[in-house]
C-alpha cells in the first residue's frame, strides 16, 4: 500500500496539507496510467473522453455543449477535434440555420473503437479499494469541491 510521505519522501505540517499533495500526486498518477492505455489506441484521455460524449449524446453536440461535459474542460478542444475528425472517428456537422454554429458526431469508427477499448480498464486501478471505500472517497471528493 502507498504511503504519500514515502513516495515523495517529504513530512507535512498537518493531515490538510498531506491530503491536497496525495490528492495531486494520484492526480498525476492516473494521469500517467491513463495516456500510456490510450496510446495503444492512438487517443489521448481527453479524446477518449470526447468520443464518450458523443456516443453517449446519441445526437450531434456543439463544441461547446461538448466542452462543458469533459471531464478535463480542456481549452484545446478544437484541435482534440481536428485528430478525431482526421482519424474519421468523429465527423462536423455544419449549421443549416447558423453558419458560425458547427456540431460534431461520432463516426461509426469511432463508435467501434470505443467498443474495442475495455470499459473496465480502470478497474485494475481501483483494486486495492472496496466498492464502500470507493464511495466513501468519491463522497469526500464532492465534499472538497
Amino acid at each position: 500500500m502507498g504511503d504519500i510521505s514515502k513516495d515523495i519522501n517529504s513530512s507535512f505540517k498537518d493531515n490538510r496539507s498531506k491530503a491536497l499533495i496525495n490528492i495531486l500526486y494520484t492526480a498525476n498518477w492516473i494521469s500517467a496510467k491513463q495516456n500510456t492505455f490510450f496510446a495503444q489506441f492512438g487517443l489521448s484521455p481527453q479524446q477518449y473522453n470526447i468520443l464518450r460524449i458523443l456516443r453517449g449524446a446519441d445526437k450531434p453536440l456543439t463544441m461547446q455543449t461538448v466542452k462543458s461535459r469533459m471531464i478535463e474542460r480542456a481549452p484545446n478542444a478544437t484541435r482534440l477535434t481536428d485528430k478525431l475528425c482526421a482519424k474519421n472517428l468523429i465527423e462536423r456537422i455544419p449549421s443549416k440555420t447558423d453558419r458560425r454554429v458547427v456540431q460534431v458526431a461520432i463516426t461509426i469508427s469511432g463508435q467501434q473503437l470505443l467498443k474495442d477499448i475495455s470499459e473496465d480498464f480502470n478497474d485494475d486501478w481501483l483494486k486495492n479499494i472496496t466498492q464502500k471505500e470507493a464511495s466513501q472517497l468519491s463522497d469526500l471528493l464532492d465534499k472538497l469541491r
